[in-house]
């Protein structure tokens, strides 16, 4: 009878386990940072660095400090929340990376698809007057439309791939730069900038703020509904925006795991040429996995910016913005698996919460927080190394026998049988 593969020897366990050790490394490495600058300062000591260590690795249940000036801990709704909100448009660039990565393709445009839906997404919800259509067909139009836009945004290093071999990721680089001007130019030019605070002329409505009669009025826009998680968590940012991103990462595993045009994508990312000889249309599918790709990062941009708490600043966006490129460890974390997509972005975002946390209650910086996800980001670039030496430490003790060879009529393990 045939023998299962042992856990430790599943390719999945042991790439779980390099993810494991690089967040570990990554975490153990800051430890040590925050302790050299303590010992290296006279306002500093070992007391200060505990209580740095203890935010880096669990601030997220800090409460502040107490009347004798202590740390104190427990139940933050507010971190927590904060925490899932950051962690909305992660899930969305990294799924965006992770499901091109699962058909063969490097998606490094997800900050120029990030940047087509924050345009398209707050163009539509800005630009409806307000009381023209219900508020909730005006966020459903504007985050369908962000998630078109994405889809043809992406689609364009599709196309140059499957119909002219170029590489995806100079084609994406382009489009990057493209869409960062693009946006800008657009921002510039429009009637959304904030004229009612003075000290923000470059700013762009929240999009609460409606259209009534010409002028933009607070409160007569739409957001995201809260779906009871204000009252889960007070006093945070948090919306339903973050159980739709869920919702998308499982029906993307259940696309690519559970069907057959799953199984087509990923068989032109093995080998197009092997996929076309099976009558599988390799240039359609390279094309259809980064339109895909463009809409999930999009979607990510439309989530956060319908939030109604969240306010635009064009001007910043002449350059790319962070969240498209942090999809990238997030998706290598996750080994590309959608629903790990989920626990490495809330991963991030927690670490996000623990930097602030660190700078308004030590002397240390938040940068610190910095370092340890770029030590992790460095660590799972080389997890296919981590990967190999686990398996030759977790290799069977026998000699590296077959454990799924059949054995054959009257033998026994360890010998053969009378």
């Amino acid at each position: 009878m045939n023998r299962k593969e042992p856990f430790l020897q599943r390719e999945t366990t042991r790439s779980v386990i390099a993810s494991l050790i690089s967040i570990i490394f990554g975490l153990v490495f800051g430890a040590v940072v925050i302790l050299v600058v303590a010992l290296s300062s006279k306002d500093l000591g070992l007391a200060s660095a505990w209580e740095g260590i203890r935010l880096v690795f669990c601030g997220i249940f800090s409460t502040g400090r107490d009347a004798a000036g202590a740390l104190s801990w427990g139940f933050n709704g507010q971190n927590i929340g904060n925490m899932l909100f950051r962690a909305m448009p992660l899930i969305m660039t990294g799924l965006s990376v992770a499901m091109a990565y699962k058909t063969g393709l490097f998606n490094i445009g997800a900050p120029g698809q990030y940047l087509i839906g924050t345009l398209v997404s707050l163009t539509i919800a800005l630009g409806i007057p307000s009381g023209a259509l219900p508020k909730a067909l005006v966020w459903l139009l504007a985050f369908c439309g962000a998630i078109l836009a994405g889809a043809v945004w992406g689609a364009i290093p599709g196309l140059l791939k499957a119909f002219l071999n170029i590489n995806e990721v100079i084609a994406c680089i382009m489009t990057n730069w493209i869409a960062a001007n693009f946006v800008t130019w657009m921002f510039a030019d429009s009637n959304f900038k904030n004229v009612v605070e003075n000290t923000k002329s470059s700013y762009i409505y929240k999009t609460t703020y409606g259209l009534v009669d010409g002028q933009y009025v607070s409160g007569a826009g739409i957001a995201t509904p809260k779906l009871g998680l204000d009252k889960l968590f007070p006093g945070s940012q948090v919306n339903g925006g973050i159980l739709i991103a869920i919702l998308l990462a499982v029906c993307v595993y259940i696309m690519m795991e559970k069907t057959t045009f799953g199984y087509e994508l990923k068989a032109c990312g093995s080998n197009r040429h092997a996929a076309r000889y099976a009558g599988i249309s390799d240039r359609l599918n390279i094309m259809l996995s980064m339109a895909i790709a463009g809409g999930l990062a999009a979607a990510g941009a439309a989530l956060y910016w319908l939030s109604g708490n969240t306010e635009f600043f064009w001007s910043t966006y002449q350059s790319l913005p962070g969240i498209g490129f942090n999809g990238i460890p997030v998706a290598m974390l996750a080994v590309c698996n959608p629903i790990g997509v989920i626990f490495t972005a809330l991963f991030m975002s927690m670490l996000d919460i623990s930097g602030l946390q660190l700078t308004n209650l030590t002397a240390y910086n938040e940068y610190i927080t910095n370092v340890i996800i770029a030590v992790i980001v460095y660590l799972s670039a080389f997890s296919l190394v981590i990967k190999l030496w686990l398996a030759k430490r977790l290799k069977p003790k026998d000699g590296g026998g077959n454990v799924n060879a059949e054995l054959a009529p009257g033998e026994k393990k360890g010998g053969k049988g009378a």
